[in-house]
């Protein structure tokens, strides 16, 4: 919530939930075009993937993305997530043309070694 205004700036989420592997998956994110770049993404992934590792015990939390989001595979990356491979055909685009889709994640021992600790400092940094 933007409290200068009072807007919504952007939405992200838990889903696929597994506890009996302690997984999940973080995403459906957006956030309008007035808030890209300004350091809010790495502030709300910070706290999800402190809550998902550290009050949930996650050992894996999952990201994805269409093959031609550029924009979200790399923000993924900056904040520590691994490129694991691509489901082919996985999705269908809204003129109905099949989507390949990136699959990238972070696992407890990486979140515990560095990506926490770098994360932190991305996300206490006017980006």
């Amino acid at each position: 919530m933007d409290k200068a205004d009072n807007k919504i700036v952007g939405s992200t989420r838990f889903y696929r939930i597994d506890t009996v592997t302690n997984t999940l998956e973080l995403g459906y994110t957006w956030y309008g075009k007035k808030y890209r770049g300004t350091g809010i993404n790495k502030n709300c992934k910070y706290l999800l993937l402190e809550f998902a590792f550290d009050v949930l015990n996650a050992e894996r939390v999952g990201f994805r993305a269409n093959h031609l989001n550029k924009r979200s595979i790399n923000a993924m990356k900056r904040i520590g997530c691994v490129e694991e491979g691509v489901l082919r055909n996985r999705s269908i685009n809204g003129k109905g043309k099949r989507m390949d889709v990136i699959v990238l994640s972070i696992i407890k021992q990486e979140w515990v070694e560095s990506v926490k600790q770098t994360l932190f400092n991305l996300s206490t940094t006017n980006c």
